[in-house]
């Protein structure tokens, strides 16, 4: 047998199976970019909805700062907790429990607008927000929770503000 020969016919597929690895290589980096691209979308998502929520939370303290009565700290303390909602529950995000909600108007919009669709937090319910007033500091604390539909527990915002 011619030696030459012989050193082709154990070559063959050589060039096949060099073709696949590299096809192989090749998928699974792009797998991996497509994986990080996932992580990225999500990442992006998650703060979007945190600046969102840090507005909304904004909002209702300024409107809270806005609305008070100031003409003396017996009527400050009456007005702030007029703002109160759920204060009587533990967990804000605690979607079980019902809790007292505010009957001031402005913190019924304001719920509406954190739970509306397209204009709030992704399943955000009205026993997901909290708002907390405490009128020996003049403190007002707000919780905003929503759960998108990738989230395995509710996600958290607090916001708290002074009011004097």
């Amino acid at each position: 047998m011619n030696p030459v020969r012989h050193s082709q016919h154990l070559q063959q597929g050589a060039m096949l199976i060099e073709s696949l690895m590299a096809i192989l290589i090749f998928s699974l980096g792009v797998l991996g970019l497509v994986g990080v691209n996932a992580v990225a979308v999500g990442g992006q998502s998650d703060a979007q909805y945190r600046s969102e929520a840090n507005r909304l939370a904004g909002r209702i303290a300024n409107e809270i700062w806005v609305s008070v009565d100031r003409s003396n700290p017996v009527n400050l303390g009456t007005t702030l907790a007029t703002f109160a909602h759920r204060a009587d529950v533990a967990d804000a995000c605690d979607i079980g429990t019902a809790g007292t909600p505010s009957g001031n108007a402005l913190v019924s919009n304001w719920v509406a607008a954190v739970t509306g669709a397209g204009t709030g937090l992704p399943g955000a319910t009205d026993r997901m927000q909290q708002i907390l007033i405490d009128p020996a500091l003049n403190q007002v604390r707000v919780t905003l929770c929503w759960k998108a539909s990738t989230d395995l527990v509710a996600r958290r915002h607090v916001f708290t503000s002074y009011i004097s």
